[in-house]
């Protein structure tokens, strides 16, 4: 129960938590781009005339007059790879305003592996359990998916469809979703459990997709906002890139966290309705890309990404490598990596 209450905590502070105004354009950095990003209000409605940087680690960071954040050559202890870091920035006013985030050191992998609801299929775990996010990690794949739904006290849970066990998420609370046993003998997991799971490295992303509610469009659209809150609550947003085949949902991110990757899943827009709301990617069935070959290099020519799914037989995993596709979620990350390296 202490773990739900933590849950609980932390989406109530959803309404404080869409009131921050102050955010980053980017969250990591390398050796070789020491440039981390710009604070910025998301909502484009505040203008900050100066910044500085404070806590324990401000001398390894340099912050501009335009709020572009960087890290200072050789000043980062080296037995770590994230950093927290907090910004103040002032108004003309003189109003301030204070946030923390968490910087991170940019190893991530990119060998267009998705796994798809984690590893789980050839280990014979649980999908969309904590153990198939940490196979996918130990494969050392690029991202790792999961899905999304919100209780009836609006706490969010891990599971693909909409029902477990004969519970339906979205009308059922925490305390009893809470019981709940997955095959492999884990909880149900929040996504509390998952975030933290996922931010123990900086190896493979964590690929967030936000399902469509089975209730009406307004819990659709609170479970935006209760996701987000959370990821900025666990400054997680370095790991968090978001796919979703409600199109109302994936314009509500893009509004709250403007730098966030977000892709579409339903398959009906081509690259440039997507590009109209500034959605970063399309993430498509295969049939749909077979059909439309074309929007390959469109979703490129538009600095777009492109991610299908899911895909599970080599001939396919290989005509979608040589049309130099982005990403690819499979069932079977193996077999991809294979191919990959």
């Amino acid at each position: 129960m202490k773990r739900i209450f933590l849950v609980s905590l932390i989406c109530f502070c959803t309404l404080s938590s869409m009131a921050q105004q102050l955010t980053l354009s980017g969250y990591t950095y390398t050796d070789d781009n020491k440039i981390i990003g710009i604070a910025e209000d998301p909502t484009k409605t505040t203008v900050y005339k100066k910044f500085a940087v404070k806590g324990p680690l401000a001398s390894a960071f340099a912050i501009k007059k335009n709020g572009q954040l960087s890290v200072r050559p050789n000043t980062l202890p080296a037995n770590t790879f994230w950093h927290d870091v907090t910004i103040e920035a002032t108004t003309a006013e003189g109003k301030v305003v204070t946030n923390t985030f968490r910087i991170v050191k940019d190893q991530f992998i990119r060998n267009k592996v998705i796994a798809h609801r984690g590893a789980w299929k050839k280990s014979g775990t649980t999908e969309n359990s904590l153990t198939a996010l940490r196979n996918a990690v130990a494969l050392g794949c690029m991202g790792s998916e999961f899905d999304i739904h919100l209780s009836a006290d609006s706490i969010p849970y891990i599971n693909h469809d909409a029902a477990i066990q004969g519970f339906t998420i979205e009308k059922t609370e925490s305390s009893q979703l809470s019981q709940i046993k997955l095959s492999n003998g884990e909880s149900l997991p929040t996504l509390l459990s998952y975030l933290e799971e996922g931010m123990k490295q900086n190896r493979t992303r964590l690929i967030l997709e936000l399902k469509p509610s089975v209730v009406s469009k307004e819990r659709a659209l609170l479970l935006t906002e209760k996701v987000i809150a959370m990821v900025r609550e666990l400054k997680a947003q370095a790991w968090a890139e978001y796919i979703s085949f409600d199109y109302d949902v994936c314009k509500k991110i893009k509004s709250m966290e403007p730098h966030a990757k977000v892709a579409y899943l339903n398959g009906e827009l081509s690259p440039a309705q997507l590009a109209a709301d500034h959605i970063d990617g399309l993430d498509y069935h295969h049939s749909i890309l077979k059909k439309n070959e074309s929007w390959f290099e469109e979703a490129h020519q538009k600095k777009q990404t492109v991610n299908v799914w899911t895909v599970n037989e080599k001939s396919l995993m290989e005509w979608l490598l040589q049309k130099n596709v982005d990403f690819i979620t499979t069932n079977e990350p193996e077999m991809l990596l294979e191919i990959v390296q």
